[in-house]
C-alpha cells in the first residue's frame, strides 16, 4: 500500500506555533517535539509520507540542517522509517526497545476526557453474566440488536421527548463506529461534511477517514451562530452536518431549544441531513438538556447517535443510531460490509444499566460537578492567566491561553509524561493554538498532580512571550 504523502503547507498549518524564540532548547529539538505530538495525537497518520527536508526548511524558513536533525532523532526514537528515494515515513515506536518520553514519575494523561468504571459496571457484567445463557442456542449475529436493549433506548428517548419505537434504533460498537456507518451510508469522497468549529476530533478523523471534507462553522463565544450555519450550509452544499448540541465536545456548552428548533428548519430547508452526536446528553450538571434535536424536526431528517461510553464506562464500546425506520433498514444492509453486531454480553450489561440508571447517575454528575468545580479552583490558583467558562455539562473546560502557547505547552509536557489536549486537535489545519482542553474526570489528587509537574513548564514557557491581546470571553 502506497504512503499518503503531506504537503509541507498543510504540515505547516498543523504545527501551528512550534517554535519558542526564547527558550534554551535548540530549534531541531523543537521542531522533533511538534512533529512527535502530531505523530501521537494521531493528525499525521501511520504511513503518512513526510515532506523532503529541502522542501520542508524552505517552507517553515529554517534551515535544512535544522529539519534534518529534527528527522533523524524521529528516526532514533522510533517515529519515522526512512529510505533513500521515499523520503520520511510515520510509523510508531516499538515500546519494548524505545524508553519512555517520561523524566520524572509515572505518565498522566490530560488528553483524554473519560472516567474509569464505577462499581455499578462489575454489576452489570454480573447480571449479564447470569442472562446470557438464554441467547447461547442463538447464533450471537444481530444487525439491529437486541430487542429488549433497542427497547429501554427507545424508552430513552420517548421519556425526553422523542416518541420512539424499537425499530427506530441499531445498536452498533460506539458512537464512532455509528458515525462512520452514516458516513459509509451516505457520502462519497470529496462530498462535505459540516461540523461545530471545534469539535470532537475522532469525528474529524472519521470524516476524513471517509474520505469527505469537514467545513467549520465557527461558535461564537456563547451558544452556536445559526445565521453562520445557514450561510455555510448555502455556500458548501455538503452531503450532511455533524453537530454535538448536549455538552459539546470540547466547550461543554448545551444548544438551547429555540437553537435547536433554528437549526433543525435550516436543515430541513436546504435538506441537509442532521448527525446528531449525543454522547454526552446524561452528563448535565445545573440542569437537564432540552429535548433531543431530532424532536424539532417532523421530517425524521435527523440521525441521532447514542453512546454508552460516557454515561456508563467507556470500556463498553457500546453506542446506538436512532432514525427513521427507513434508515435504519438502509443502514442495517450497509453494515453487512462492516461487521455483524455487537457484542452480547456488552447488550446485556449496558440494559441493565439503562435499566438501574437513577441509581447512581445522580451520583455520578453530582461527583463530576464536584471535580469540575475543583479543578476551576486549582487552574485559578496555579494558572491565573487561563480563561475559561464553567461548563454545563460535559467532562472538560476549553481554556483560552494568554498567547498561541498550546502546541508548544502541549510538545513541553510530552517530555516529562504529560499528555495534553492543545486545542489544535479540535480544530481544522491548525486552529485554536491558544486553547487546551483540560479534563477534570481525574481524582483531586492526581489532577493537581498533573498541574504541579506542568505549571513550572507554563511559567517558563508563557513568561517568555511577549504580550498578546485576549479576546473577549
Amino acid at each position: 500500500m502506497s504512503s499518503r504523502r503531506f504537503g509541507s503547507q498543510s504540515l505547516q498549518r498543523l504545527l501551528g506555533h512550534w517554535q519558542q524564540p526564547e527558550s534554551r532548547m535548540p530549534l531541531w529539538r523543537q521542531l522533533a517535539d511538534a512533529l512527535r505530538l502530531l505523530i501521537l495525537d494521531g493528525r499525521l497518520a501511520l504511513d503518512t509520507r513526510l515532506p523532503g527536508e529541502r522542501e520542508l526548511a524552505s517552507t517553515l524558513e529554517i534551515s535544512r540542517t535544522t529539519v534534518a536533525s529534527a528527522l533523524a532523532h524521529l528516526r532514533d526514537e522510533g517515529y519515522l522509517e526512512s529510505r533513500h528515494g521515499s523520503g520520511s515515513r510515520v510509523i510508531l515506536p516499538d515500546s519494548r526497545s524505545v524508553p519512555t518520553l517520561a523524566t520524572a514519575g509515572t505518565a498522566l494523561d490530560l488528553s483524554t476526557a473519560a472516567l474509569s468504571a464505577g462499581p455499578e459496571i462489575h454489576q452489570a457484567y454480573t447480571h449479564a453474566l447470569s442472562m446470557i445463557p438464554h441467547y447461547l442456542t442463538q447464533t450471537g449475529y444481530g444487525q439491529l440488536g437486541l430487542l429488549p436493549l433497542r427497547e429501554a433506548i427507545a424508552a430513552r428517548y420517548t421519556a425526553r421527548g422523542l416518541p420512539t419505537h424499537a425499530d427506530e434504533v441499531m445498536v452498533v460498537n460506539g458512537a464512532v463506529s455509528g458515525l462512520a456507518l452514516v458516513l459509509r451510508m451516505l457520502t462519497g469522497p470529496g462530498d462535505r461534511v459540516v461540523v461545530d468549529h471545534p469539535t470532537y476530533p475522532l469525528a474529524i478523523a472519521a470524516i476524513q477517514g471517509a474520505s469527505c471534507r469537514p467545513v467549520g462553522v465557527s461558535l461564537p463565544q456563547t451558544g452556536w451562530d445559526c445565521d453562520g450555519f445557514a450561510a455555510t450550509l448555502a455556500q458548501t452544499a455538503p452531503r450532511l452536518a455533524w453537530l454535538m448540541p448536549d455538552f459539546h465536545n470540547p466547550t461543554g456548552r448545551c444548544m438551547d431549544s429555540a437553537t435547536r428548533e433554528a437549526i433543525a428548519a435550516i436543515a430541513a430547508r436546504t435538506r441537509t441531513t442532521l448527525v446528531v452526536d449525543e454522547t454526552m446528553v446524561d452528563l448535565w450538571y445545573d440542569a437537564p438538556p432540552p429535548p433531543p434535536l431530532a424532536a424539532f424536526d417532523p421530517a425524521g431528517n435527523v440521525i441521532t447517535l447514542g453512546s454508552a461510553g460516557k454515561s456508563f464506562w467507556g470500556g463498553l464500546r457500546l453506542g446506538w443510531i436512532r432514525a427513521s425506520t427507513r434508515t435504519i433498514a438502509a443502514l442495517a444492509q450497509t453494515r453487512d460490509t462492516l461487521d455483524l453486531g455487537s457484542p452480547l454480553l456488552e447488550q446485556l450489561a449496558t440494559l441493565w444499566l439503562m435499566q438501574n440508571a437513577e441509581a447512581f447517575l445522580p451520583g455520578r454528575r453530582q461527583m463530576l460537578a464536584s471535580r469540575r468545580d475543583d479543578c476551576a479552583a486549582l487552574m485559578r490558583e496555579h494558572f491565573p492567566e487561563w480563561r475559561f467558562q464553567t461548563p454545563q455539562g460535559g467532562l472538560s473546560y476549553w481554556v483560552e491561553l494568554p498567547g498561541m502557547l498550546a502546541t508548544q505547552f502541549a510538545a513541553r509536557a510530552e517530555t516529562i509524561g504529560i499528555h495534553l489536549g492543545a486545542g489544535t486537535r479540535f480544530g481544522l489545519s491548525g486552529a485554536f493554538d491558544r486553547y487546551l482542553r483540560m479534563p477534570f474526570s481525574l481524582e483531586l489528587t492526581e489532577l493537581e498532580n498533573a498541574l504541579l509537574r506542568i505549571k513550572p513548564l507554563w511559567l517558563s514557557l508563557n513568561y517568555s512571550q511577549p504580550p498578546v491581546k485576549r479576546s473577549m470571553v
